[in-house]
């Protein structure tokens, strides 16, 4: 007897996430909304805020795919990737948020015996000042000797002075400071917070086009700092070497080489201006030992950082294919 035919249910399409299509008016619209933020941030000085957002946001991901894998290989939690995610997430928005407080909580630790001693090394500074300037108007023709303090006492008439005079400035400056770092650590919380939440799979046109263009500027921002880190690693590698070997080779030690390390690393990660502060600072370093010396740091300062752009060409170029 012959089997009848079944009937061919016919295959049923997958659900694909919903992407709305966008129109050329929505994603202009996108632009110019990311636009007028970005210049939003830079009119009312909230730049600082902004980095530290993307840093918080990077900072906790990458902290929170580092504890995830730790965190599965725990049999309770191993069973379970998403209890282990959830945990690992928590995990590292305390660590981006707790770390900066307890390291300037140490620093602080450490530096009380230079608060304390302050006024000591001030006194200190102004004699060998007085020495300096003393020693100089003795050298120095009568009419340019004229010019300069007598003594320790004008000496500090005239620093007196001059901070009485400063004084608004200074103030200004200290609450500019105060504001930047409030702005910078809303920015860290924020940023930490962000990496952490769940998107929603349906968005609007618009939100769908303004997820993008943030998705692509934290994708660029991670390509800089990636790129910057490298860079002042390697600036740094290549001035501790000139520093440590190469100079007293010749015979010329420059005073506090470590500082002048450690300076060249923090000040490296600081695009331009990082670079500018700490070629000025090993170059008057080197001026106080001879002008030879001060020289050829400048000119091995400069001889590193055009070799600045084969890094970063190595670093960013591959990334962005």
């Amino acid at each position: 007897m012959a089997k009848k035919p079944q009937p061919i249910t016919p295959a049923v399409p997958a659900v694909s996430a919903h992407r709305p299509t966008a129109s050329r008016g929505v994603m202009v619209a996108s632009y110019l909304l990311m636009l007028a933020a970005l210049l939003l941030v830079m009119w009312e000085h909230l730049l600082p805020g902004l980095l530290c957002v993307c840093i918080g946001f990077l900072a906790t991901r990458w902290f929170a795919r580092a504890l995830s894998g730790g965190l599965r290989r725990i049999p309770p939690l191993g069973k379970r990737p998403e209890r282990a995610d959830g945990w690992a997430g928590v995990l590292a928005v305390i660590l981006v948020l707790v770390g900066p407080i307890a390291l300037l909580t140490l620093l602080l630790s450490q530096a009380r015996e230079y608060i304390v001693d302050a006024p000591d090394q001030y006194r200190e500074l102004l004699d060998y000042t007085a020495r300096t300037v003393l020693e100089l108007r003795s050298k120095l023709p009568g009419e340019i000797a004229a010019y300069l303090p007598e003594g320790a006492a004008e000496i500090q008439r005239v620093i007196a002075n001059y901070l009485r005079a400063q004084a608004g400035s200074l103030a200004m400056a200290g609450r500019a400071w105060l504001h930047g770092l409030l702005f910078s650590y809303v920015g860290l919380i924020v940023g930490a917070l962000a990496a952490v939440s769940h998107a929603s799979l349906r968005r609007l046109p618009l939100a769908e086009q303004l997820h993008q263009r943030v998705q692509t500027f934290g994708e660029a921002f991670g390509q800089i700092v990636a790129a910057q880190f490298w860079i002042a690693a390697f600036n740094t590698l290549l001035t501790a070497i000139f520093l440590l070997f190469i100079m007293p080779m010749w015979g010329a030690h420059l005073p506090y080489t470590p500082a002048l390390i450690t300076l060249t690393f923090v000040a490296g990660l600081v695009p331009i201006v990082g670079n500018l502060v700490c070629n000025s600072v090993i170059t008057l370093v080197g001026l106080s030992v001879s002008p030879v010396t001060a020289a050829a740091c400048l000119i091995f300062l400069i001889v590193i950082h055009k070799a600045e752009y084969v890094i970063n060409a190595k670093v960013v170029a591959p990334a962005r294919r």
